[in-house]
């Protein structure tokens, strides 16, 4: 059986549609797709998703918005990065302080949680793990995925510096996967790295 981890994006949780799209179109393909929860603190969930990853073993992470910033610090394995936001301190800043609600249930019954300027400097923080020791077989592994609308992060130029133009893609969408998008971009890709 084929695994994937699917690293969820900024407000919300494993319980994710996205999560749930992909587990549907891939669930006569025996493959697994895990989603869990990302730690809410920045520099929690750089540990947390570090051992979930090497006590899972998984065969691709795929990451969306914020769990794409974090799936691009997971060397050594297949990555979809998805409209990736390599920027969350400065994101945030410009959003603002204060509670959020969460956009999907979470598995500890959490409703909300508060952005402040913690949460800023701990995104500081992470952001200095982004990018680092690089090598040829990363490149190889990693794929980003964009698209055209997205009105909330633009980081093709972030990762072209690094990753290069060769597993870069421009899609027709936002900065959101719907359903549409999971099925004609993700999935096809999905088939292709898994050798479904």
């Amino acid at each position: 059986m084929k695994k994937i981890i699917y690293f969820h994006g900024f407000s919300s949780a494993g319980s994710t549609g996205t999560a749930t799209n992909l587990r549907n179109y891939l669930y006569d393909k025996d493959v697994r797709v895990l989603s869990p929860d990302i730690p809410v603190s920045p520099s929690e969930a750089v540990t947390f998703l570090k051992d979930f990853v090497a006590a899972e073993q998984p065969d691709l992470i795929i990451g969306t918005s914020m769990g794409g910033f974090y799936a691009e610090m997971q060397h050594g394995y297949k990555r979809i990065l998805v409209n990736p936001s390599f920027h969350m301190a400065k994101l945030l800043t410009f959003r603002g302080l204060g509670n959020v609600d969460f956009q999907n249930k979470r598995a500890d019954g959490a409703t909300h949680f508060k952005v402040d300027k913690q949460m800023i400097e701990e995104f500081k923080a992470a952001e200095k793990l982004s990018f680092q020791d690089i090598t040829a077989e990363d490149k190889a592994l990693v794929y980003g995925l964009f698209g055209k609308n997205d009105k909330t992060v633009n980081t093709q130029g972030d990762f072209t510096k690094h990753y290069g133009k060769d597993h870069f893609v421009i899609f027709d969408g936002e900065h959101r996967l719907n359903d549409k998008i999971v099925k004609s971009t993700v999935v096809p890709l999905i088939y292709q790295l898994l050798e479904l």
